[in-house]
């Protein structure tokens, strides 16, 4: 049994131990995606970070959104999924889907039109997201990039992230 809430400063190591726990050794993962919350947060881009704790409020799982832009920047507000973690001893219980659920939900309480994503098709789309790869930004993989409309819009141009995302490297 989890609760989510919104993350609080209280929260940010065991946030950044999770994160780089379930990131680990993943032939998917970058291995920087603890290092990419802090850096959202430090440049005012985290616009919902979500924690699962466990009964001992003990931190068992994170999900970030972000901003994101269509196109030249015209319509939105579209947010950007990513990265969600859950501490791997607790993996496949549903924390991650808790997580992001609630963020979803949050979201659609903001007034977004939709929430963008690179991941794993087959994990997203029970969340109904879907394939979307004429808006794909240029930088990322088009067979991954998802995204899920929330109030309904109008996708003219390719979205982008963040330059957050492509700094840490630099």
């Amino acid at each position: 049994m989890v609760k989510i809430r919104v993350e609080r400063e209280s929260d940010w190591d065991a946030i950044r131990d999770v994160t780089e726990q379930a990131f680990r050794g993943k032939p998917y993962a970058g291995e920087d995606e603890h290092i990419l919350i802090d850096k959202m947060r430090e440049e005012g881009v985290l616009a919902l970070s979500l924690v699962a704790v466990d009964t001992r409020e003990q931190v068992v799982g994170q999900v970030s959104f972000s901003l994101a832009r269509l196109g030249d920047g015209g319509s939105g507000p579209w947010y950007a999924l990513g990265p969600v973690a859950v501490v791997p001893t607790r993996q496949g219980e549903g924390i991650g889907s808790q997580l992001i659920d609630v963020g979803l939900s949050s979201l659609c309480e903001r007034g977004a039109l939709g929430c963008i994503l690179v991941g794993d098709p087959n994990y997203y789309e029970r969340f109904g997201f879907q394939l979307y790869p004429e808006a794909c930004p240029e930088a990322e993989p088009p067979e991954y990039f998802m995204l899920k409309f929330l109030l309904g819009a109008e996708v003219t141009g390719r979205f982008s992230f963040d330059p957050v995302f492509y700094a840490l490297g630099a």
